[in-house]
């Protein structure tokens, strides 16, 4: 056990539950805990955002695919992770604070007075939201396990109470604060270990030159690991459908929207925290390439350990900055996300379904929020003990979210969208998705294959549902359905009372 690397993750995490726990104060009532009281500045939002935007995915799993894939996923990732962060704060996010939501779901309640397709929202969305908790909390359970004697069961737990702790105690402020913190360790820590690399090699020259010597003896393409666009621009347009599609519906962005200051604030925040979350995936996958220098592509460095492994061996304190990266990264995301999960629960199905809760109190949230943080924990501890691929309950998550995003841009943008086609373009979206997320795992389970006899519908079938492995990203169904089925079903939508009111309230801005 590296008892330096150990003392600095320990008092990481100490410090930041502590200091977000410290704004309990102005999270006292049930809007200064799920939107900041609307006091929010530029910097808070920005860092807030950025941090939600980047996680294991970002950091270390970009790291795992630029050594494995190339360069282009690491440039395609930070762009993407820019666009995604953009499009919010160019299209939506002042609709979400003039609005003042505090679920994405809201919207619809507020268009067409009635409740399914805010219930329906909160299910796409919690489905990925649920998703990344569970993945957040293991992450974090799996590193303290291999820095400690802790066994997993007991890890997942103090993962879970971390979160829990500053989020629940200190709400949105909390998770801006302590984001701040994660963001700057982040993007220092990964540039002190890219750069101690580096130095370590004897330059970048000496890197290049190391990387295409493991390249040449595993037989891989020197030009197309060092592309810009190495994989094809269909993988690059699948990551976008992936990555950056369902962003609008991300609820948490809309919290931070409603917690703005001022609606002049809103796009340079999410402009800022775009940039801020791009450079953290750009530096990631930096440290993965002086990793493959370092050690090939036959090391075996799984996880974490890309990015951990050569900063362990320059030294023990590097080493647990690094390690410090990993889990700010981790907890930068996992805080928010659980906020925000907790407060869909509440907001959208709670008060929904029992008048003695609506409105919520400040109370209910943090209950909703232990709870929610220690499900996590218990799905988390029994994941550990199977073979699940994170990255595909990842990317399944991702493509859930697209039907509502999809659903609440007509709705600010095509005034004939009407509550019928939002609703049912939603469930079939999110079936569908689900259909062909389970087809993907019945085709490759199965050993589906196709041979020079296959007839044309089974070698369609095939590059749909087992194409490399994985076959196609569900997130096609689920942008196409709605895409489609939306405005199909608001043909001849005529007029009703409460559409000049929502539509002119999206037109005016309030006092600053």
């Amino acid at each position: 056990m590296e008892y330096d690397s150990v003392a600095v993750i320990v008092i990481y995490l100490a410090a930041v539950t502590t200091i977000g726990s410290l704004l309990a104060r102005r999270a006292s009532s049930s809007a200064g805990w799920a939107v900041a009281g609307g006091g929010m500045g530029l910097p808070m939002v920005a860092v807030g955002i950025a941090g939600t935007r980047i996680g294991g995915a970002g950091t270390y799993g970009v790291a795992e695919r630029a050594m494995s894939g190339g360069l282009w996923y690491m440039y395609w990732y930070a762009i993407n992770t820019f666009l995604a962060v953009a499009i919010v704060g160019l299209f939506f996010a002042r609709a979400y604070r003039r609005l003042g939501l505090r679920t994405v779901g809201e919207i619809f309640h507020i268009r067409f007075g009635t409740r399914r397709c805010q219930a329906m929202t909160s299910l796409c969305v919690q489905t990925e939201y649920l998703i990344v908790d569970v993945i957040e909390v293991y992450l974090i359970g799996a590193i303290l396990t291999k820095l400690t004697p802790i066994p997993m069961g007991v890890a997942v737990v103090i993962a879970a109470l971390i979160l829990i702790t500053y989020v629940a105690l200190g709400g949105l402020w909390g998770s801006a604060v302590t984001n701040l913190i994660h963001c700057s360790v982040i993007l220092v820590g990964l540039w002190a270990v890219g750069a101690a690399g580096t130095d370590a090699m004897g330059g970048w020259q000496a890197v290049e030159s190391a990387v295409e010597g493991h390249l040449a003896k595993a037989g891989r393409d020197s030009d197309s690991f060092w592309s810009f666009a190495g994989a094809g621009w269909g993988a690059v347009l699948g990551m976008f459908f992936s990555a950056a599609i369902h962003t609008p519906a991300a609820s948490v962005y809309t919290n931070f929207s409603t917690a703005a200051r001022s609606e002049r604030i809103l796009l340079p925040s999410f402009l800022t925290a775009g940039v801020i979350a791009a450079a953290m995936p750009l530096l990631a996958g930096y440290v993965g390439i002086v990793t493959l220098a370092r050690y090939g592509d036959t090391a075996g460095l799984k996880g974490y350990q890309n990015l951990t492994q050569l900063a362990m061996d320059i030294n023990p304190i590097i080493g647990g900055v690094a390690l410090a990266a990993i889990m700010a990264a981790v907890i930068s995301s996992g805080g928010p996300i659980l906020l925000s999960s907790a407060t869909m629960f509440v907001n959208d199905w709670l008060t929904r379904l029992d008048d003695r809760f609506n409105p919520p109190t400040v109370r209910l949230y943090r209950i909703t929020t232990a709870a929610y943080g220690l499900v996590a924990a218990v799905i988390a501890y029994f994941i550990s003990m199977t073979k699940v691929s994170l990255l595909d309950l990842l990317l399944f998550g991702f493509a859930m979210v697209v039907p509502p995003a999809i659903a609440v841009g007509y709705l600010l943008y095509m005034r004939t969208t009407t509550e019928r086609a939002a609703f049912f373009g939603m469930i079939a979206g999110y079936v569908g998705g689900l259909l062909w997320f389970f087809g993907i795992k019945l085709a490759v389970g199965s050993g589906f294959s196709v041979d020079a006899s296959s007839g044309a519908f089974d070698r369609l079938l095939h590059y749909l549902f087992v194409h490399d492995g994985a076959g196609t990203d569900p997130s096609y169904a689920t942008t196409l359905i709605p895409l489609v089925l939306i405005p199909l079903l608001s043909v001849g939508k005529a007029r009703d009372p409460g559409e000049e009111e929502f539509y002119a309230r999206l037109a005016t801005a309030p006092a600053q």
